[in-house]
């Protein structure tokens, strides 16, 4: 084997073993958190400051600023959060993605394998899970060091290769062309972190001056926004402008450094001498710097950079409350009347939700239109996160001293929540019954589409009513729900026989007729749920 192949595969092992550690090292973080670190940007970024330092929190649990992105752009996509919020929490992933340069710039490169062993020690011998996350921790962090050091190793011919050398050249002398470059790399490998890792290991190893390698370490923030763009691809609005404002705010940041460069180089030279960096050190300074700056200088620009996004993503973001308007737990203690009030206030706002999702739904079964799924599914999310917060509140309640009437109230409610979100679930069936439709390119026949619309209708309007009842406390309504009962029942045994016939006749294929027949089952179920509803309003009489 010639030496070129030996440095060759010497790097992408290198390169391989880093990016593997790095990911192992971040998952193995977020299983010792827990599984809070979604719950921790839903609940702790009320505003841009809190998303701020959120951001930089999660980011350095998963050791990826591009994890984070991704996760708050799905907080966004399914309503949990605001682009003012995302917008605050991209910024903090840009900071906190900043201490795994540092970590890299450790001198510690020699006990890389016996730290690899420690943490594989703990990863076999022990079936505690914490205990096996920290060993996966442990072997991560060991192997990222002797990944960058099979690097290392491959890398340090690269000094005295003219070819190379002359490039390095023209990049300090053309600092966009090391921009570029920097966009590559983090696009090829898919990691800012890595390419900042292959940056850091140039440099030490004398294969680029200072002036080559900060453009590069700079263009490495702009690719890393590709994965979220990637992601955003189809999402909302809000999600997409979310992904937008990611790549906005580091070219921004890209122009703001490339037209004070010199003076940048000059200071991070300045901090390198004046604090005996390492080479690999005075990269992760860089990359620090870099990033805290543009957060400092863009931070009071929030409000700019959502216009911007906004008028470059044109469209209207749904108004989805996903989060509770009307729980205040002040009145649990004082008054649990008025608290079985609010959370009826709050039953109801859910109720609606239902049956936007349910007319959604059918939308989609007519347009097959990914839109209206997505959509469906969004108030499906709302349903099943108001599902949770009414049911501890209304346990909250249940704790104090009710009269006989307000425990009737009480009952009420927690069982409509549990219908309501039946409804949601079976909503999301018949969503995805229609994608098993499109996937399978199965043809439902025109008088099965018209079954279908006239089943939907009188479901639609079953729950609709029950929606009324418990809105308005209306006899009549429930005891019209009731009726309709029989005749939905009625309807689902007609509409199966008739299919059943159609399928008989050669009229229609074996796969329609099982997605026809689960469809209708869906439609009745929810219609029992509507009774279910109605006849809690009557009991509570």
């Amino acid at each position: 084997m010639s030496e070129f192949q030996v440095l060759l595969f010497t790097f992408l092992g290198g390169i391989g073993i880093f990016l593997f550690s790095v990911k192992y090292m971040g998952d193995g973080l977020q299983k010792t958190a827990g599984d809070g670190l979604r719950g921790l940007l839903d609940k702790y970024t009320t505003n841009p400051f809190m998303g701020l330092l959120s951001g930089i929190v999660v980011t350095i649990l998963l050791q990826s600023s591009t994890a984070t992105t991704v996760l708050t752009i799905g907080l966004v996509n399914a309503g949990f959060m605001t682009l003012r919020q995302a917008i605050g929490v991209i910024m903090g992933a840009n900071i906190g993605t900043t201490t795994t340069a540092f970590i890299i710039g450790l001198p510690i490169k020699e006990y890389a394998l016996p730290i690899m062993a420690i943490g594989a020690f703990l990863l076999f011998f022990f079936k505690k899970k914490r205990i096996t996350a920290i060993g996966q921790v442990i072997f991560g962090f060991g192997g990222l060091f002797y990944g960058l050091n099979l690097m290392g190793q491959s890398l340090r011919p690269l000094a005295g290769w003219e070819p190379f050398v002359e490039f390095t050249a023209r990049m300090s002398d053309n600092p966009l062309l090391g921009v570029v470059v920097g966009v590559i790399l983090a696009v090829a490998l898919q990691s800012s972190t890595a390419a900042i890792g292959l940056v850091q290991q140039l440099y030490e190893q004398g294969a680029m001056d200072l002036a080559a390698a900060l453009p590069v370490l700079i263009g490495d923030n702009i690719g890393t926004t590709l994965t979220a763009v990637l992601v955003a691809i189809g999402a909302t609005v809000s999600a997409r402008r979310a992904a937008l404002t990611h790549v906005v705010f580091n070219l921004i940041g890209a122009i703001l450094i490339m037209s004070v460069f010199p003076f940048f180089v000059m200071f991070i030279d300045f901090l390198g001498n004046q604090f005996s960096l390492s080479n690999t050190l005075q990269i992760a300074a860089a990359h620090g710097v870099y990033n805290v700056a543009n957060v400092i200088v863009q931070f009071p620009l929030i409000g700019v950079l959502a216009y911007i996004v906004t008028k470059l993503v044109p469209g209207q973001e749904l108004d989805l409350d996903y989060k509770p308007k009307h729980l205040d737990p002040i009145f649990i203690g004082s008054s649990p009347a008025i608290a079985l009030g609010q959370a009826k206030q709050e039953v109801i706002h859910m109720a609606d939700y239902s049956k936007k999702a349910l007319k959604q739904a059918i939308k989609y079964m007519e347009t097959g239109e990914k839109k209206d799924a997505d959509l469906a599914l969004q108030y499906e999310l709302a349903i099943n996160n108001l599902d949770k917060e009414i049911t501890d509140y209304l346990i909250k309640v249940s704790s104090r001293s009710l009269s006989a009437s307000d425990s009737n109230l009480h009952s009420t409610l927690l069982n409509a929540v549990r219908d309501i979100e039946r409804i949601g679930d079976h909503m999301e069936n018949i969503v995805e019954l229609k994608d098993y439709q499109k996937a399978n390119k199965v043809s439902l026949s025109d008088i099965a589409l018209k079954d279908l619309n006239e089943m939907f209708e009188l479901t639609y309007s079953t729950l609709e009513e029950a929606m009324e009842s418990l809105e308005r406390d209306d006899l009549d309504k429930a005891n019209d729900v009731l009726k309709h009962e029989e005749l939905i029942d009625k309807m689902e045994r007609k509409l199966r026989k008739q299919h059943i016939k159609r399928m008989n006749d050669g009229e229609c294929s074996g796969a329609a007729g099982i997605i026809f027949v689960d469809i209708v089952s869906n439609l009745e179920r929810i219609g029992d749920h509507s009774v279910n509803i109605a006849e809690a309003v009557i009991d509570e009489q």
